[in-house]
């Protein structure tokens, strides 16, 4: 079982070039994105986060469903859903703001145990920002950790709404002994001012820079770099790319029975150029289509493309 911690929300995704552009509400948040992809790809899925009991947190649970995502570890509550609204540029790159205020996904508790049979747990983007919730998923992921649990880190920076940009980079440090996997964008990357040597230095395992069209390199302990080209398509838009880069990280190593830092570190040039082009590949799709919309396993070759 892979778990995915953190918000689930809507996306307002334009459907035109704009600041009035007509707006269509679409399931989404990163790890809400990732646990979707992580179920599409056929990996064994449990969702923890806290949803609304109103009509766009049922939507929200039901594409989970649909995704074979177990549920079971998700909180409700009456608060509204939280909304994103995406504005994309002439390139197919979305940048949002956010409507956070009493939203549900905010009054997260930590659980007193994961889902039975979790290996890897996965964390990321909103949820690590705004409190309390914050302060609970945190909670998890060391536990998890302390646990002997795989666990993966996408920080998915949201500039707008973090208020002291120097406590989060504290923040953020304070994490990385509790992480196994860092994956990050280039952009996010020049936000908080590290590097891969330095994080690695800091905890994890293995640290994954993702740059757009240009591909992704790994970073590992053992002093290892490793790189593939970005796979060419034609890019609608990049809604839940880096999500869909976690998923297929993720899933690549569970087939692989490589959920642990000794693991990652045996992978090699020629396991870590595999996973990487998986990656690629899974996020090319959704880069292909309107909105956060992973592929399937079929789409991908199923695991034999491992």
């Amino acid at each position: 079982m892979i778990v995915v911690a953190g918000e689930a929300l809507i996306d307002l995704v334009p459907q035109g070039t704009g600041a009035l552009a007509d707006l269509k509400p679409a399931l989404g948040g990163g790890p809400y994105n990732t646990a979707v992809a992580l179920g599409r790809l056929g990996s064994r899925t449990a969702f923890c986060s806290r949803t609304s009991d109103d009509a766009f947190g049922e939507a929200l649970l039901d594409g989970l469903r649909r995704a074979g995502v177990d549920v079971s570890a998700v909180q409700r509550g009456p608060e509204p859903t939280t909304l994103a609204v995406a504005t994309i540029d002439a390139t197919g790159s979305a940048a949002y703001s956010f409507y956070v205020d009493g939203t549900a996904d905010r009054l997260f508790t930590a659980p007193a145990a994961l889902p039975a049979g979790t290996r890897a747990v996965s964390f990321g983007t909103c949820s690590l920002v705004l409190e309390p919730g914050a302060s609970a998923y945190e909670e998890l992921m060391r536990a998890a950790a302390g646990q002997g649990l795989f666990t993966a880190l996408d920080p998915n920076v949201r500039a707008g709404l973090i208020p002291d940009a120097d406590a989060y980079r504290a923040r953020f440090e304070s994490w990385l002994p509790s992480v196994t996997l860092l994956k990050l964008s280039a952009e996010d990357a020049a936000w908080l001012g590290g590097t891969p040597r330095e994080w690695l230095a800091a905890g994890p395992a293995a640290v994954v820079v993702t740059r757009g069209g240009d591909g992704l390199t790994v970073f590992t302990r053992d002093g290892g770099e490793h790189s593939v080209p970005g796979e060419k398509v034609d890019v609608v838009d990049t809604i839940g790319a880096g999500d869909t880069v976690n998923a297929a990280l993720l899933h690549g190593l569970a087939v692989q029975d490589a959920l642990s830092a000794r693991a990652l570190t045996a992978l090699g040039t020629e396991g870590w150029t595999r996973l990487l082009r998986f990656a690629a590949r899974a996020a090319a799709i959704t880069c292909s289509r309107a909105g956060a919309e992973p592929p399937y396993a079929a789409e991908l070759g199923g695991t034999a493309a491992l």
